[in-house]
C-alpha cells in the first residue's frame, strides 16, 4: 500500500468514525430523553447529526478522489467500496435518527409510562449497544474480535426487531378498542419503527466490517 494511499484511507475512515460517534451519541441523547419527554434533550440531539449530507459527501468525494488516483485492488479496493457503503448505511440511520425525533417528540406524551419503561427504553438501549459496537468496529482489525463484536451487534439488533414487535402488538390491540385514537398509535409506531431501523443500519455496518477482513459476500 502505497504511504499516501494508506494516509488518504485513514482520513476517510477518521471522518467515518466521527460521524458514527456523532449518530452513538444522538441516540445516547434520546435514550435519555424518553423517560421524561424533554424536549431540550432531544434537540441536544437533533444537533449532534447536524449537517451530516455535506459532510458524507466530503466523504464520497475522497473515495472517488483515491479510485481515481490509486486504482486500488483485491482488499484495498474491497476496503475502499465498504467504506463507501459504510458512509451510506450511517447518512441512512442518522435520517432514521432525525425522522424518530421529530415523530416520537409529537406523541411521547401520549405514551403510558408503563409502555416506556417495558418496551421503548429497552428497545433504544439496545439500538444504542448496536450503533455503539459497530462504530467501534472501524478501528478494530483483530479478526476474531470483529467476528465476535459482529455478533454481539446482531444480538442487539435481534432484541430491538423483537421489542418493537411486543409493542406493535400491544399498541394495535389498544388502538383496536380506542374509537378515535388509531391516528395517534399509528403515529407511535411509525416513530418506533424508526428506532429498530436505527439498529438494522447497524448490523448492515458491522457485516461490512466484517466483510474488509474476510472477504466473502457483502448482505444488505
Amino acid at each position: 500500500m502505497l504511504p499516501t494511499f494508506k494516509t488518504n484511507l485513514n482520513e476517510v475512515k477518521e471522518k467515518i468514525t466521527s460521524i458514527g460517534e456523532d449518530l452513538v451519541k444522538a441516540n445516547e441523547l434520546i435514550l435519555k430523553a424518553l423517560n421524561d419527554c424533554d424536549q431540550k434533550v432531544f434537540s441536544e440531539a437533533r444537533n449532534s447529526i447536524k449537517n451530516i449530507t455535506s459532510r458524507t459527501d466530503e466523504i464520497d468525494n475522497a473515495i472517488i478522489k483515491i479510485l481515481a488516483l490509486y486504482t486500488p485492488e483485491a482488499k484495498d479496493l474491497r476496503r475502499v467500496v465498504a467504506y463507501f457503503k459504510i458512509t451510506n448505511e450511517i447518512a441512512r440511520a442518522c435520517s432514521n435518527t432525525r425522522s424518530f425525533i421529530r415523530g416520537f417528540t409529537d406523541v411521547c406524551g401520549d405514551l403510558d409510562v408503563e409502555t416506556i419503561n417495558e418496551y421503548t427504553l429497552p428497545m433504544q438501549s439496545s439500538t444504542v449497544k448496536a450503533i455503539k459496537t459497530s462504530i467501534t468496529m472501524i478501528n478494530i482489525e483483530d479478526a476474531d474480535e470483529l467476528q465476535e463484536m459482529y455478533e454481539e451487534v446482531l444480538i442487539e439488533e435481534n432484541k430491538a426487531d423483537d421489542l418493537y414487535e411486543m409493542i406493535e402488538r400491544k399498541l394495535v390491540s389498544e388502538a383496536e378498542s380506542c374509537v378515535q385514537g388509531f391516528e395517534k398509535y399509528h403515529k407511535m409506531l411509525k416513530a418506533l419503527r424508526k428506532s429498530e431501523k436505527i439498529a438494522g443500519r447497524a448490523i448492515s455496518v458491522a457485516n461490512l466490517l466484517v466483510y474488509i477482513k474476510l472477504g466473502g459476500t457483502i448482505h444488505n
